[in-house]
């Protein structure tokens, strides 16, 4: 199960990373204003992106840094929005997880509809397991992948983008109503995500376009993908 644990692991190194991006006053800051000021800070993001190279630089601290930033520019303060959306990038990174429920899932679903199909049959842990991987999928697809759904949108007829946003919400919101979320202490933060899952598709949309893959094909379908985001969500239609 991926869980928000991604500041919770960071130690020295992260903090010697930080206070090193802040400056003279790096140390001082870390001690006075605490860890969270410096992750917040954009400036330190800028910094790091602009340096050389990231090898030497933890993965989880580049995605926090990366997905916290992007979701407040979208006035997405929830930090534990943010640390469960890094968490979920850096385990659906890893080989073909993002297509198993679990990572020791048998099965791969490799379409919502897949999901959707199996969830019919499931009870029990496995419902529960089920509906958070339908809003992870979503969340992973639409938010890192939303050129390849425009072009099979275009191309092939395939289901737009808003799609992905109604069932991945509709799934973290199911999850978050049984007694496993309770249990594991995720149903509030379900519900948050489902509340503004578009918002956080969107900011790994800005990630997407600007970081994961920088040359499009063509830059005016993104322009043109977020115009129309934007004016079904203001007629209330997405």
């Amino acid at each position: 199960m991926i869980r928000p644990n991604v500041r919770a692991s960071f130690g020295r190194t992260e903090a010697e990373i930080l206070t090193a991006l802040a400056g003279p006053d790096g140390d001082r800051r870390l001690r006075e204003e605490g860890v969270d000021a410096l992750l917040d800070d954009a400036l330190l993001l800028r910094r790091l992106l602009e340096q050389e190279g990231l090898s030497g630089v933890p993965a989880r601290l580049v995605f926090y840094l990366m997905v916290r930033h992007a979701l407040l520019e979208r006035e997405v303060v929830d930090r534990e929005m943010a640390d469960y959306t890094a968490a979920l990038l850096l385990e659906f990174g890893r080989m073909d997880r993002a297509y198993r429920a679990s990572e020791d899932d048998p099965e791969r679903f490799f379409y919502l509809t897949d999901i959707l199909g199996e969830l019919e049959r499931a009870r029990g842990d496995r419902e529960f397991e089920l509906r958070v991987h339908l809003g992870n999928f979503a969340l992973w697809m639409a938010g890192v992948f939303p050129d390849h759904i425009t072009h099979r949108v275009q191309r092939k007829g395939g289901p737009p983008l808003s799609y992905y946003d109604t069932l991945g919400a509709s799934g973290f919101r199911a999850a978050a109503q049984t007694d496993v979320a309770l249990r594991h202490g995720l149903g509030r933060l379900f519900l948050n995500v489902a509340d503004q899952f578009h918002d956080v598709r969107g900011a790994l949309n800005s990630l997407s376009d600007a970081l994961f893959f920088p040359r499009a094909k063509n830059p005016t379908d993104r322009v043109l993908r977020q115009v129309r985001q934007d004016f079904l969500r203001a007629m209330g239609d997405e």
